[in-house]
């Protein structure tokens, strides 16, 4: 290879908001039930007197709804710069950067950092998984952020089947209705679907204007929210706005092409719309936004010319402006009017030209003066079109529209960007919306994250933002696509503002009549250079915002971001169960009651069916009773000795073959069993006479720390199982058959092995491999053991904190010839190594020192979004 020239490397940068802060939310490592304790609700109030206003099932007695107010929980810090510092070519190496995740204002005291939400800290961008409900009213209710957001973006779902709005697979995009091999098995997201559609149409608006509601509280006054949505709800959704924005704050009905038209025996489909509203249509921030015009867009326009070199005017043929036959050589220009619609004395005056008189036709006037339109003429802007005066514009001087609400122009397809996710927004429609409203610096919410096409423009454009969803899915391909961008670094109008100010940005003149007429400097007689020279100097200067200048000794990476979530929500008690009953959901973000009404249902299949393990082996059970009196342990129980005579049927081959007791804890059913849980239940256990042998988590989600700590907890004669809870058990009514006749799977923990290196230039230092994890197949109902083909991503924290995952190296073995960092190695040639980069796809991680923690931290995700998290100790 050609040893590379020094003159090739760039800068890699990122931008930071240092003028930003954000207040300290709580790190997964630190939250127990004394340091995040549990809160209260908050209830939203609608007006019930709005008129006119849309009605629909249930609104009438809505007329308020409760959102629990619970904390954000950060699991990872993500650095791409740190991650992107192992591969880089070592060359004139360099003292590294420290991170701003590694300085002192970020890794508070332990008294302090435990103060959650009491102190603030440098601003980071956020990715959260979780319902967007429990998000807003997380960033209303607990960090005080009302008035704070300046743009939203919302994608809700279009349709109302359950397999079109969800993608299973990181890495399969063709999802397809009625196909129970691409249904997604993720509670959350099944949860989504039931909230949005359980009633069709009457759901959804339900569900839209919750939301609607405290996304209007976010918005700061002078702030803008965008809905995209398809033709069958436009209308529905423009009167659910109307009635909480107010109707004179709608500022525009956006037409987009749609990606590909909707079959139909009547007109094809082929645009959607977006809704455009504002906080306070008085105080609205807006850019005029320009794009790029051809010469002749509209054959059937009149009076478009071509002046050639010595000044004659030809008028275009239909033939010639449609193509057809060739154009003649020249300036193409238009012939616009001389007079406009008001006429007052001032205006209403004759005009000579070239000895022929002029005025405005009856009920008009002209556009300026008698001394402007003889600066017109002066500088050989007039022309004569029968009795009308008209003016010259000609096309290269100005070559551009001005934006309006069709944007016809954004074609899917053909040369876009590539397509990660089965419901991906053109980014380009995010892209004027956001150059429209905001400037950088300012913060951009999109609750509805899909493949984080918002948070990945924000993030180009130098806006902060927040993104969550409920999907794993959604989570895991966006963090793979932020960490692996890669951007042009954008010159800043004022270093020491930094992004307080704003970019450089390439301005173009704009040449008016009015800036010809009231030009000073022209005058009669001036040769043609001159007075083009002069018509520029005085010409009004338009800014494009979407062309800020490009400094091209750098390139730029995503900045800081946190991966988030919200923590699942209690477990009630079975003795609680009647206080629940009757009450009625009424669309809680997370319904309280649900998981303990359906116990008696787990209680019976567990009792059925027993839990399998691995080769065959079951744990089955003589009885499952309910256990009162606990408020975490839902079931007591018996197991049943193997059977010798009957080889299908056998206990775990690490009991022992007589009764034991144990008690069970199940976790929700929409959200993943989480550390606080993991803990009470414990408690609880060790209070229980006789002491229990086993107990049992079973869940349809872990959360990775409790799954962690269900791995290392350390109980003499106790042995605690981790338990796949089959999804079936949440979608029977969705699909036409059962993955499975199994309901409980036992499941372990990730192989990881951690060695010390002792052989070449990295000997004394440390690597990590992966050798795979046991996976639930939700879909063939088997655990599969060992392998390290569904794995999408693992992340390596070489120096783990015990509060949150900071990652120095992450690795995506699946992924393809595009994805993953091969896009990011391509654009940075020149800085990255190859060889290094490669082993980003691999399951071995690169040479490192042990840090101060003496413990990494491994963190695996697979292709359905399940994370699994493995601690290593040193000792």
């Amino acid at each position: 290879m050609a040893r590379q020239r020094k003159s090739e490397q760039r800068e890699i940068e990122q931008y930071n908001h240092e003028n930003q802060q954000r207040v300290n939310n709580p790190p997964i490592g630190l939250v127990n039930p004394n340091t995040d304790p549990e809160e209260s609700t908050k209830n939203y109030t609608y007006d019930p007197h709005i008129d006119p206003q849309l009605v629909w099932a249930g609104k009438a007695e809505r007329t308020s709804f409760e959102v629990p107010t619970v904390s954000l929980h950060v699991h990872e810090r993500i650095d791409p710069r740190t991650i992107i510092e192992a591969v880089r070519k070592r060359k004139d190496e360099k003292i590294k950067q420290l991170s701003l995740f590694q300085t002192l204002e970020e890794n508070l005291p332990i008294r302090e950092a435990i103060e959650f939400y009491k102190h603030k800290h440098n601003w980071t961008n956020r990715l959260v998984a979780g319902d967007s409900l429990l998000v807003m009213n997380s960033l209303l209710e607990k960090e005080g952020m009302a008035g704070q957001v300046q743009m939203i973006y919302i994608d809700p779902p279009y349709g109302i089947q359950y397999g079109s709005n969800f993608q299973p697979f990181v890495n399969k995009r063709d999802v397809k209705d009625r196909n129970d091999e691409d249904l997604t098995q993720e509670p959350e997201t099944i949860k989504a679907f039931r909230d949005t559609w359980a009633l069709e149409i009457h759901s959804y608006l339900t569900y839209l204007r919750d939301r609607l509601l405290l996304a209007k509280d976010l918005l700061h006054e002078r702030g803008s929210i965008f809905v995209q949505i398809g033709d069958k709800n436009v209308h529905r959704v423009r009167c659910l706005m109307d009635e909480v924005f107010g109707s004179q704050n709608f500022c525009m009905e956006i037409v987009l092409m749609k990606a590909s038209s909707q079959s139909s025996k009547l007109l094809p489909g082929v645009n959607d719309f977006l809704l455009w509203f504002a906080k306070d249509i008085s105080q609205i921030k807006y850019k005029e936004l320009f794009a790029e015009c051809d010469p002749i867009e509209n054959p059937n326009e009149r009076y478009i010319c071509v002046e050639t070199k010595n000044g004659e005017l030809i008028d275009l043929s239909l033939a010639q402006k449609t193509g057809k036959q060739p154009l003649p050589e020249g300036r193409i220009c238009r012939l616009w009017p001389t007079f406009s619609q008001r006429r007052g004395s001032d205006n209403s005056f004759k005009y000579t030209f070239n000895n022929v008189e002029y005025e405005p036709p009856a009920r008009y006037g002209w556009q300026t003066t008698i001394t402007g339109l003889k600066r017109l003429a002066d500088a050989g802007r007039l022309h004569p079109i029968g009795k009308s005066l008209r003016w010259k514009v000609y096309h290269d001087e100005f070559p551009y529209k001005t934006l309006n609400s069709t944007w016809l122009d954004l074609r899917p397809g053909g040369f876009g960007e590539q397509r990660i996710y089965v419901l991906q927004t053109d980014h380009r429609a995010i892209e004027r919306c956001l150059l429209m409203t905001t400037d950088p610096g300012d913060l951009v919410l999109d609750p509805t994250c899909g493949s984080g096409t918002t948070a990945y423009v924000a993030e180009r454009w130098a806006r902060r933002w927040i993104t969550c969803d409920t999907s794993r899915v959604s989570i895991t391909l966006t963090k793979q696509r932020l960490m692996t961008a890669v951007f042009d670094y954008y010159e800043l109008a004022n270093l020491k503002e930094g992004l307080g100010d704003d970019f450089k940005y390439k301005t173009v003149s704009r040449i008016t009549l009015k800036s010809i007429a009231n030009n000073p400097e022209i005058k009669e007689g001036m040769a043609g250079k001159e007075i083009e020279e002069v018509i520029q100097k005085y010409a009004a200067k338009e800014i494009l915002y979407d062309q800020p200048l490009v400094d091209k000794s750098k390139v730029r990476i995503t900045g800081l971001f946190t991966v988030e979530a919200v923590p699942a929500p209690t477990v009630e008690p079975l003795d609680d169960i009647e206080g629940f009953a009757d009450t009625p959901v009424a669309d809680q973000s997370i319904a309280r009651s649900g998981e303990t009404l359906r116990q008696p249902e787990w209680h019976d299949e567990l009792l059925k069916m027993g839990i399998r393990g691995k080769s065959g082996q079951y744990i089955l059970f003589s009885r499952v009773d309910p256990l009162s009196g606990t408020r975490w342990l839902h079931a007591d129980a018996e197991t049943k000795p193997g059977n010798q005579e009957d080889n299908t049927f056998q206990t775990s081959s690490d009991t022992e073959e007589k009764p034991m007791r144990a008690v069970i804890s199940f976790g929700t059913k929409y959200a993943p069993l989480d550390q606080r849980q993991v803990e009470m239940a414990i408690e609880e256990a060790q209070t229980l006479v006789p002491k229990p042998k086993l107990v049992i988590f079973a869940a349809f989600q872990f959360d990775p720390e409790a799954a962690k700590d269900i791995d290392e907890t350390n109980w003499p004669g106790v042995t605690l199982l981790k338990v796949q809870m089959n999804a079936d058990l949440l979608t029977e009514d969705l699909k036409k058959k059962r993955a499975s006749n199994e309901s409980f799977w036992l499941i372990g923990q990730p192989d990881v092995a951690l060695r010390r290196i002792h052989r070449g230039e990295d000997t004394g230092k440390w690597e990590v491999e992966v050798h795979g994890f046991d996976y639930y197949n939700t879909r063939t109902g088997n655990i599969e053991s060992g392998s390290v083909e569904k794995i999408a991503m693992w992340m390596l924290d070489t120096d783990y904190d015990g509060r949150s995952i900071f990652p120095s190296q992450v690795f995506f073995p699946i992924a393809g010839e595009k994805d993953g960092w091969s896009r990011l190695a391509k654009n940075l040639k020149a800085e990255i190594d190859e060889d290094l980069i490669e082993s980003y796809q691999g399951t071995i991680s690169l040479p490192f020192e042990m840090g101060n923690y003496q413990r990494v931290a491994v963190k695996i995700v697979d292709d359905r979004g399940i994370e699994s998290l493995k601690i290593i100790r040193l000792t």
